[in-house]
């Protein structure tokens, strides 16, 4: 397992309200790509750059096509380009994935309804190990999951935010916050131009 697909098992199981928007966690799986490769040393960051690193990739199918998707000659991707571009349409891409793999499925549903049920987190190894390592409230995934929306459950005499003491992950992590802010704001300008519209036609048609 990952970040990326503990990420999404988690935002699918602990969302209390609406389930996160699917740009906004596109955005945080493409940071938590990015978190793993760090971690695996294949990428590193010169400032806000993703450079090449010099380690393997982990034994993800996913994690594979990201790093083959980087930007490998100067003067290389910044952090924010790289969530925009790899996000696109990302969470879809993890869904199909995690079902093809039977770690989501389409939740049953009582009487003789033929609609398929929407998909859940199966119950699997790698549903609990996600459980566990949100449990020990793992700062990556725990700020992650905050970004879409999902809050963390956190010991009382916890910090107001989880640590996270390597500078490159902590760039990555605040990249996303900043992304997604930017889509909220982009949804919140399109409302009010879709609204001004719809006015616009009402008030012609009187």
């Amino acid at each position: 397992m990952t970040t990326p697909r503990d990420l999404l098992i988690v935002t699918m199981d602990r969302a209390s309200g609406p389930p996160a928007g699917q740009g906004d966690l596109s955005l945080a799986l493409a940071g938590a790509e990015l978190v793993d490769l760090l971690a695996a040393r294949a990428v590193a960051l010169d400032g806000d750059r993703i450079v090449p690193g010099g380690g393997a990739v982990p034994d993800d199918r996913l994690l594979t096509e990201a790093a083959a998707a980087l930007v490998r000659e100067a003067p290389y991707e910044p952090v924010e380009d790289w969530l925009w571009r790899r996000g696109r349409d990302l969470s879809g891409t993890y869904r199909a994935a995690l079902e093809a793999d039977g770690l989501l499925v389409r939740e049953q549903r009582r009487g003789m309804s033929f609609r398929a049920g929407p998909l859940v987190p199966a119950d699997s190894p790698a549903r609990r190990r996600a459980a566990d390592r949100w449990a020990s409230e793992d700062p990556v995934l725990v700020l992650l999951a905050e970004a879409v929306g999902v809050p963390g459950h956190r010991h009382a005499d916890a910090p107001d935010a989880p640590d996270v003491t390597d500078d490159s992950v902590a760039t990555v992590l605040a990249a996303v916050n900043d992304a997604v802010v930017e889509l909220g704001a982009v949804r919140q300008r399109k409302a009010i131009e879709d609204a001004a519209f719809d006015n616009i036609w009402r008030g012609g048609g009187g």
